[in-house]
């Protein structure tokens, strides 16, 4: 289990490393962003444990993927993300578990979500390009794109356009999983500024079942 602290450290560095390799001031990663100045501060000096929804906006900022900012070591050519080290996201019954990811030559993340029955979670428009695709394990998902609902039971998949408002949602009774790949396109973060579909997630923690949190953004 990585050390939350060391984890913190890691986003400090990642995040100072890749603004200073894109040549970008504070200021200018705030305006791309939308993350404070100030809270772009604490998070470079690992003054504070970032939400997933102020890392997921740096990263669209930066052109890369949140998993890209939590590594704590160089990606080798064959990486294997042991369980223990897998980064999840909480907030009430929701979970969402960043399993890996990638930023070149696409951006590719592949995360594990459990909503419990009730719950939704509310996605923002991927840049242009994006797609989803994901499949359910146990429980049935409600997907809603652009206001029309589909519904996706247990070991069926499906394969949507992201850039456009989303919604993920549990009006079953019973706890629902699914497993879910975003691939976007690397060079659309050069003109955009619209941060990745998990921004309004602001989870209790953000480490492997520890639980100090971060402040809120600005």
């Amino acid at each position: 289990m990585e050390d939350p602290e060391l984890i913190t450290q890691a986003i400090a560095n990642n995040v100072r490393a890749q603004r200073a390799h894109r040549g970008l001031t504070l200021d200018a990663l705030a305006a791309r962003s939308g993350v404070s100045r100030g809270m772009l501060v604490q998070v470079e000096q690992a003054r504070t444990n970032p939400s997933v929804s102020t890392l997921t906006r740096i990263a669209s900022a930066l052109g890369v993927t949140v998993a890209r900012l939590v590594e704590v070591a160089d990606v080798p050519v064959v990486r294997v993300v042991d369980k223990s080290d897998v980064v999840t996201f909480r907030q009430g019954d929701a979970e969402a578990r960043l399993l890996v990811g990638a930023d070149m030559p696409l951006i590719l993340e592949l995360w594990d979500w459990r909503l419990a029955p009730g719950e939704h979670h509310d996605g923002d428009a991927h840049p242009p390009g994006t797609r989803e695709m994901l499949t359910v394990l146990d429980g049935e998902l409600t997907l809603t794109v652009y206001g029309k609902g589909h519904v996706i039971g247990k070991d069926d998949a499906v394969l949507f356009t992201a850039d456009r408002p989303h919604r993920y949602a549990n009006r079953g009774q019973t706890a629902l999983r699914f497993v879910m790949v975003v691939a976007e396109p690397h060079d659309t973060h050069d003109t955009h500024d619209s941060p990745h579909s998990l921004r309004s997630l602001d989870p209790q923690h953000a480490q492997h079942s520890q639980n100090p949190r971060e402040p809120r953004d600005q």
